[in-house]
């Protein structure tokens, strides 16, 4: 089977090659705005005329005698620009993003470079091109053939994102165990063994400094010296948060599907569950303040992203993950079946009113979403249910 792996890590550019870095940005970022601002023009002229990356990538050179520096930048970088842009009206005509926007400088600033980049291993150095070798701090060994290459600006940092591919054989997983799991807010992730993984709440720990250093921001004149001081620490605090969060999650999401060969997961509508509930002038919502919280608590423990890595790390070692239905997993005594509102009298503990059986209300719900994962993984190899649409998407993946 072929494997996709990026590898990510810290430029150490000198001053040459930042230089060089912010131009190739800067004439990225404005082949991506004349091309949405083209093809806007030619909407309002004609409403059926759809984006064409051809038709636009043919204006490049009209723009390059126009705007002569533009010259300076690698084609390759201009041409990866109008393909982001393609992406980003393909997302949106299938409702996944909202319209193109046009790109602001200091946002989100990076290149890419699908050919021309090779490795010098002994000095840890990576070549760009028309920009010379940079050297970077090399955390961990590549391995594959490179595809592509990310050079991206994140904190007043440079980073290179390596995308490579390369082809092993089927794995099979070193364990043949099965588990649950039932996500929460008091516990991150309650195992049907169980084994629970307390929450980070990396959020909530900076959210008063947080605060604080936008307070400090709100005061200062916009694009002064000061105000971009205030914004660089701003920043640079949610991208420790962001780091923080992401390396929680990937250590739990390691033990786990190592350790597993079938992990059933639910299936969560994260996006619906964090909606707000402020409501409009006309119906007010009930409980604002509360679920606000809530909905905090829910996205700073990443559910979406613990489940992403699940799948695809198990996916390597050989592993399977299935989405459970949710529904009543919390209600049901996993001792007689039982399902009433009633058993669940608290947030935290689970009491049957039939049986009487009594347990923590997450490890219940754990427990349950096992019991029917592994049902419907049963049913699956004797072809009494169709697959998932997460062992679907693996099946795809290991054909491609």
């Amino acid at each position: 089977m072929i494997i996709r792996k990026a590898f990510k890590f810290e430029l150490m550019p000198n001053g040459e090659h930042i230089r060089k870095l912010k131009q190739f940005c800067g004439c990225s970022r404005f082949v991506f705005n004349q091309a949405l601002a083209w093809q806007k023009d030619q909407y309002e002229q004609d409403n059926s005329i759809k984006f064409s990356y051809t038709k636009i990538a043919n204006l490049l050179p009209t723009w390059k005698k126009e705007y002569d520096w533009l010259k300076t930048c690698h084609s390759q970088v201009l041409q990866q620009s109008l393909k982001d842009l393609e992406s980003a009206y393909r997302n949106f005509f299938r409702k996944q993003s909202d319209f193109p926007k046009f790109k602001k400088k200091g946002i989100k600033e990076s290149i890419r470079f699908p050919q021309g980049t090779k490795l010098d291993e002994n000095n840890k150095r990576i070549f760009i091109p028309k920009i010379g070798y940079i050297r970077y701090r090399k955390s961990q060994l590549i391995v594959g053939t490179i595809k592509n290459v990310t050079v991206s600006l994140n904190c007043g940092k440079w980073f290179v994102s390596i995308q490579t591919e390369y082809e092993q054989a089927e794995p099979i997983h070193q364990s043949n165990t099965e588990i649950g799991i039932d996500m929460g807010i008091s516990r991150f992730a309650t195992l049907s063994n169980g084994i629970y993984f307390k929450p980070l709440n990396i959020f909530k720990q900076n959210q008063l400094k947080l605060r604080k250093l936008q307070q400090q921001l709100s005061h200062k004149k916009k694009f002064s010296q000061n105000w971009l001081k205030s914004k660089r620490k701003v920043s640079k605090l949610h991208h420790q948060i962001a780091n923080a969060r992401k390396d929680y999650l990937h250590k739990i999401s390691n033990e786990i599907s190592q350790n597993h060969a079938m992990i059933y997961i639910e299936d969560l509508k994260v996006s619906n569950m964090s909606k707000s509930t402020k409501g409009n002038q006309e119906q007010q919502g009930k409980n604002v303040k509360a679920k606000s919280g809530l909905n905090k608590s829910i996205l700073d423990q990443s559910w979406y992203e613990f489940r992403r890595q699940l799948e695809y790390k198990s996916y390597w070692h050989g592993g399977f993950v299935y989405s459970v239905d949710p529904k009543y997993t919390s209600q049901t005594c996993p001792c007689c079946s039982h399902v009433a509102k009633e058993n669940r009298k608290t947030q935290a503990n689970f009491e049957c009113v039939s049986c009487g059986y009594k347990e923590n209300a997450d490890l219940v719900g754990a427990l349950n979403i096992f019991r029917v994962g592994h049902t419907r993984s049963v049913c699956e190899v004797n072809g009494a249910v169709m697959p998932s649409a997460t062992e679907t998407h693996r099946s795809e993946l290991a054909i491609n």
